[in-house]
């Protein structure tokens, strides 16, 4: 599976359309903010000139509703994903309901210190009820359901939380392998993963070339994404 992740601030519909095209099966929309805490702290990224969507909550619903149908009426085929932070899963359950909409994606990767202040994010991962929390939205979310996280985070096991994520019943794990020790992929956090899970991985960080695409494929994982590599609406390489 060849997916397009978010990057915040950049991917609604108007560039998705753009981008469709070089053969994308996944397409994300935001990340947008459900609650007020995480809005709060979407301003404030942008306050320091990093681009958020900055939607009212009570518009948020509508919104999504419009975004999301304007990209399947373009492409009745590619499959469309929200990524989503909310402190509340019942959030999450609801933006589900969206006929337009084939994926919530649960953000437990953002790493913008606002976000991390408020528990959301790379933060959730250090949720004691970040089971209750994931379990409650695969349960009953009307859509798929896929969880995004940051692999080598400080004072989280990757591979155990993984496990528990899977556990839950979610249909995609989204891996943004970072790897701080070095300037590319933790191909071998997405191998360990790739062979001791049955969900369905999509593995992130680096695809940056048909190299790149080569290496993220060879440990595993059931798909991949792209991200800073297509944001100025373009892909010089194939998929």
């Amino acid at each position: 599976m060849k997916v397009l992740a978010p990057m915040a601030g950049i991917t609604d519909s108007d560039f998705l359309i753009k981008v469709i095209p070089y053969g994308f099966d996944m397409v994300t929309l935001g990340g947008y903010n459900l609650d007020d805490e995480t809005l709060n702290a979407a301003k404030l990224v942008s306050k320091r000139g990093r681009k958020e969507f900055i939607i009212p909550i009570y518009k948020i619903y509508e919104y999504i509703c419009f975004e999301s149908f304007r990209v399947k009426n373009f492409n009745s085929e590619v499959l469309i994903s929200a990524n989503l932070r909310s402190l509340n899963p019942e959030n999450i359950v609801k933006l589900s309901k969206i006929n337009s909409l084939d994926v919530v994606e649960i953000n437990c990767h953002c790493r913008q210190k606002e976000f991390i202040d408020i528990g959301c994010g790379q933060e959730m991962l250090k949720r004691d009820d970040l089971e209750e929390f994931i379990s409650y939205v695969t349960n009953n979310a009307s859509s798929k359901v896929s969880v995004k996280i940051r692999g080598n985070v400080l004072g989280v096991n990757t591979l155990e939380i993984a496990d528990l994520i899977s556990s839950c019943g979610v249909d995609y794990l989204h891996v943004d392998a970072m790897n701080p020790e070095v300037d590319d992929a933790d191909f071998d956090l997405l191998n360990s993963l790739a062979n001791e899970l049955d969900t369905f991985i999509i593995g992130n960080n680096s695809v940056n070339s048909e190299a790149q695409v080569s290496k993220m494929l060879e440990t595993g994982v059931n798909g991949f994404s792209i991200g800073r590599a297509i944001i100025d609406g373009n892909l010089d390489f194939q998929i």
